[in-house]
């Protein structure tokens, strides 16, 4: 018997794994209540963003993948918001910038989060909207214990607070850098408001949720917000800027339902997001592993391989991925993955290498894989005292007893991504950071698109039915974390929790989605779990290699349901905070 950090847990009625326990068990009440798996992680949504607010918030973004009891075509929920009317590259260009900066109101996109979960609610839920609501307007009125790490990040970025985000401070340094309980009782105001507005269109479930969102779209969070963006703020470029989201974006945005982009691997299907996200980067890495051959993860050999096949894939990420024509059929097509398998070879490769997908020759921003340097040995992003931040995120996925299943992958709008809106008690994202202010790239900015996000749950189906929903934060090392993940379960045999808590490894030989858009030739990370021989036979390969602690790389939840009916559920360890719950 092998053994793990937790059980695998296993039961008949309902499953939950997030990134916090009390999202968590949060979810579980919803399900206890008699709601199904789309009301569980719309709480879990919610508490999230009280909980983990370092990590996420109402500013902020979220995909999703769902399939329900009585359809299980793949179907992704799109919360992912979009650059505002204003956002032009020549905008930008003249205050002088050729990055959209990491931090700060210039950073912004669309709020799309909220929306999203009460489109998920409105069209799959069943439990009235105060009562998935309940539990966050609880947490922030009455408080919830802060995990450590909110504390470290305000203490992070204390003094950009106290000198030029003063809304922030007033809500975050109170008595120096929080501690304890700890109340946003005006998060708790808003939510309890959108609520009671709803609750104004009567007592359908469906009209109460499409008031509320039409609070938060064109009533008083998009006048309170249109009134902030204009102030300017302290941004990581050094200068004070102004944002540029009016209310008139907010009324115009909608989150939407879009069809998955499907890989067929192993007897399995794998469901992500389109090329706006980098979730077709998992699917490329899986059809080319497919072209190798099996993969020994325990060996040199396996983490070489697995490495080599992840910058072929993120090398077409840079090239080809954006929110416009992405020639996914050709990148997903298996004469293309035979095509990339030949160029793995026994040494590591330094340089980025996008093929050239229909004989479409790459064409790579200027920008990328310029001289900044990140660290690589951090397993979990960091939080520069400028507020730039690399990829924190959360993931929660749930299946219920009837077979609806949902990986939702929240983030963004972070507590230190811009200055808190007092009246509403949160902040703005910063996703615009990942568009390029260059022309003619699939990720160029332009108004009214979507960046090209990190942001990528997963869906596995076998024989047309949903079994596995996972996710994993991360940024640009969510899809690596997940395909040793999918590797180890659906191709090795592992269990949820032991695939999770095995060894893990990720590169860094590509650009940065995140502000300066830094790269590392070569460069990767590994737990050094793997052993010495290991780790230094990559090093002879000619691999940059960074080990990190034992156990710091990753930081998947995932749930199963077996056609039996069999529940499972298993959580990341690492962090000592994602649980999984159920019965």
């Amino acid at each position: 018997m092998t053994f793990t950090t937790r059980p695998t847990l296993r039961g008949t009625f309902g499953m939950v794994s997030s990134t916090h326990w009390l999202a968590s068990q949060s979810a579980m009440r919803m399900l206890e209540l008699g709601g199904n798996a789309f009301d569980a992680a719309a709480t879990a949504g919610f508490v999230l963003h009280v909980v983990e607010p370092h990590l996420n918030g109402p500013g902020g973004e979220v995909p999703a993948i769902v399939a329900t009891a009585d359809d299980p075509t793949p179907r992704v929920l799109c919360g992912q918001g979009v650059a505002p009317t204003g956002a032009t590259i020549e905008h930008y260009r003249s205050l002088g910038l050729d990055l959209v900066p990491g931090s700060g109101p210039l950073a912004a996109t669309v709020p799309g989060a909220v929306d999203a979960w009460l489109l998920l609610l409105r069209d799959h839920g069943t439990l009235p909207l105060r009562v998935v609501l309940e539990p966050a307007i609880d947490y922030a009125r009455n408080g919830h214990p802060l995990v450590p790490r909110v504390t470290e990040t305000v203490a992070t970025v204390q003094s950009l607070f106290e000198e030029h985000w003063p809304t922030s401070a007033a809500l975050w340094l109170q008595d120096g850098p929080p501690t304890g309980l700890f109340r946003n009782e005006a998060y708790a105001a808003t939510l309890e408001r959108l609520v009671v507005e709803g609750e104004t269109a009567g007592a359908d479930r469906v009209a109460q949720v499409e008031q509320a969102r039409k609070a938060w779209r064109e009533g008083f969070v998009a006048e309170a917000i249109d009134g902030f963006s204009r102030l300017p703020h302290r941004d990581s470029s050094g200068s004070d800027h102004a944002g540029l989201i009016t209310g008139d974006d907010l009324a115009a945005f909608s989150a939407s339902w879009e069809d998955a982009t499907t890989l067929d691997w192993n007897g399995h299907t794998v469901a992500k997001t389109g090329a706006w996200g980098q979730g077709p980067a998992l699917l490329q890495s899986l059809a080319v592993l497919a072209e190798l051959g099996d993969v020994d993860l325990a060996s040199a050999e396996g983490v070489h391989t697995t490495v080599e096949v992840m910058k072929l894939s993120y090398a077409d990420r840079e090239a080809w991925y954006g929110d416009g024509d992405v020639p996914l059929k050709s990148l997903l097509s298996p004469a293309y993955a035979a095509e990339r398998a030949r160029l793995v070879g026994s040494e590591a490769t330094l340089e980025l290498r996008p093929g050239s997908p229909d004989g479409r020759a790459p064409r790579m921003p200027s920008l990328a894989g310029g001289n900044h340097l990140i660290d690589a040995s951090v397993g979990e992003p960091t939080v520069a005292r400028d507020g730039v931040t690399r990829g924190d995120t959360c993931h929660v996925d749930v299946v219920d007893r009837w077979g609806n299943i949902i990986s939702a992958t929240p983030s963004g709008g972070w507590l230190q991504s811009s200055p808190t809106i007092p009246e509403l008690g949160f902040c703005l994202g910063s996703r615009a950071q990942m568009f390029w202010l260059e022309e003619g790239l699939p990720a160029s900015l332009a108004p009214g698109k979507r960046p090209r996000t990190t942001l990528t749950p997963t869906l596995v189906l076998r024989d047309g039915r949903p079994v596995v929903a996972c996710g994993s934060p991360g940024g640009d090392q969510q899809d690596q974390w997940q395909l040793l993940f999918l590797l180890r379960h659906l191709g090795g045999g592992m269990d949820l929790q032991e695939a999770i808590d095995a060894p893990a490894w990720h590169t860094t030989g590509f650009p940065s989605s995140f502000y300066p858009r830094a790269t590392e030739p070569g460069g990767l990370s590994l737990e050094s779990r793997l052993g010495p021989e290991i780790r230094d036979d990559l090093v002879r390969r000619g691999h940059v290699v960074t080990e990190s602690d034992p156990w710091s790389l990753g930081r998947l939840c995932a749930v199963r349901r077996d056609p039996d009916g069999l529940l499972s559920a298993a959580a990341n360890p690492r962090g000592m905070q994602g649980y999984a719950v159920g019965r």
